[in-house]
């Protein structure tokens, strides 16, 4: 079992979920953000995951595109995260789980990305826009390798996963499963009806590798709770973002995160 699972089973076994937030690196100040981060994970983000900021990040909403365009503006680039990704990770033993795409990391050196992650202390990597069919192209079949460095690659399911799609991500999956809960992209939709909850379930139930982490639309407590039976955490995005695009006081996000974190108990 990796690192990532490990630490969520051991949240699991004390009744408690797991909370993952995610923020754009480097966003809102480039110089001040491991402070930030600091105090996420102070907060009670059990896990924390780090968005390179792109120019075309399809699968988030305005508000992760508004910060990732702040962030590139303010100079942060890829070697900035792995950079945050090493002095986060002397600081906490928390999971940290980088999210970047493919073009970037392309530009960066696939090989050379995966190796200078896993030195960095990150223990996971998502990228979104690999889909399953190009996952051994893109990482040139080295992800066993990977993980034996304790770098998970974590792939994700959509509401539209066939059975057989959802068993051989799980097949592929390191670290996790990424749940994503609704289709269209992070931060949009706020109400789940029965059928978002249904498709939960049926992901949740044919998993037999991996722990599941549900993500895309989580913002409030009471989301955490409904979801609590049929996932091993949350993973919450747009919602902390929000806050800090729109420069509320930083004890306010933080109490955002506390409160997150009180209803994965």
């Amino acid at each position: 079992m990796s690192y990532i699972s490990n630490f969520i089973d051991s949240l699991n076994k004390r009744n408690r979920k797991a909370l993952s937030i995610f923020l754009t690196a480097g966003f809102p100040e480039k110089n001040n953000f491991v402070d930030l981060a600091k105090s996420v994970l102070d907060s009670g983000a059990d896990l924390l995951e780090l968005g390179i900021p792109f120019s075309d990040p399809l699968a988030d909403g305005h508000v992760i595109q508004a910060a990732s365009k702040s962030a590139l503006d303010s100079g942060v680039n890829t070697k900035d995260v792995l950079n945050y990704a090493e002095q986060i990770s002397m600081y906490s033993s928390k999971p940290i789980i980088l999210m970047g795409y493919a073009n970037p990391i392309k530009k960066y050196g696939v090989e050379n990305f995966l190796i200078d992650a896993a030195n960095s202390g990150a223990k996971g990597l998502i990228v979104p826009d690999v889909p399953l069919e190009e996952y051994n192209s893109f990482f040139n079949s080295n992800s066993q390798s990977e993980r034996s460095r304790g770098l998970d690659i974590i792939l994700l399911t959509t509401p539209t996963s066939s059975e057989e799609r959802i068993k051989r991500i799980d097949a592929a999956s390191s670290g996790f499963v990424y749940c994503v809960s609704i289709t269209g992209t992070t931060g949009v939709k706020n109400t789940f009806d029965d059928s978002v909850i249904a498709n939960i379930k049926r992901t949740y139930s044919l998993l037999e590798k991996n722990k599941m982490m549900i993500g895309f639309g989580i913002s409030k407590p009471e989301d955490v709770k409904r979801f609590s039976p049929f996932c091993n955490g949350v993973i919450v995005g747009s919602r902390v973002m929000k806050s800090l695009l729109m420069k509320e006081e930083r004890n306010e996000t933080l109490k955002i995160i506390e409160q997150l974190s009180e209803s994965c108990k």
